[in-house]
């Protein structure tokens, strides 16, 4: 087996592990919108569930509409994934590691709504309970840090590339 799907497993695994984990906690001890203060005026846990996407987008959808796309779009994205991976070269750690995150998360995010027919957030970030951020989980870092870290390393072949243009110009 090639060393970046050994390395997709052990990090994608390693994601789901922790999210699943912490959100089967927060499931058991935490009554639904209960929250424990962990920093003051900043961050508590929270259990909110989340029937939509990212910051609750299409939660106010029809039901039937939002659990077909919901049930269907992870393993699409899965598959899309493996296919953007096998077209990594071996030793591109940076990009691989980028994909496995995402993978990881949506994986973290696809047993929850196979199980409850929504997502388990709890990571709830505030300025004194005036300005808030939606609650989120370990799988939605995964996934936007993965995201975040692929368009970082875009921009940066881009300007590669410009500088080679640049130099075969001259």
């Amino acid at each position: 087996m090639k060393k970046k799907y050994i390395w997709l497993i052990l990090i994608s695994g390693i994601l789901v592990a922790m999210d699943q984990l912490v959100k089967i906690y927060v499931h058991t001890h935490f009554h639904l919108g209960e929250s424990v203060i962990v920093i003051p005026n900043f961050f508590n846990l929270t259990y909110v569930r989340n029937f939509g996407a990212a910051f609750g987008f299409l939660a106010d959808s029809h039901p039937s509409f939002r659990e077909l796309f919901f049930l269907s779009m992870p393993p699409v994205a899965l598959v899309i994934i493996l296919g953007i991976l096998r077209g990594v070269k071996d030793d591109d750690t940076k990009q691989i590691l980028a994909l496995s995150s995402i993978f990881g998360g949506a994986i973290g995010n696809y047993i929850d709504r196979i199980r409850f027919r929504y997502v388990i957030d709890f990571l709830d970030f505030h300025l004194y309970n005036r300005w808030s951020w939606p609650a989120f989980n370990i799988a939605d870092m995964a996934i936007v840090g993965g995201v975040g870290m692929l368009l970082i390393l875009m921009f940066i072949g881009n300007k590669e590339e410009e500088k080679e243009k640049e130099k075969g110009a001259l």
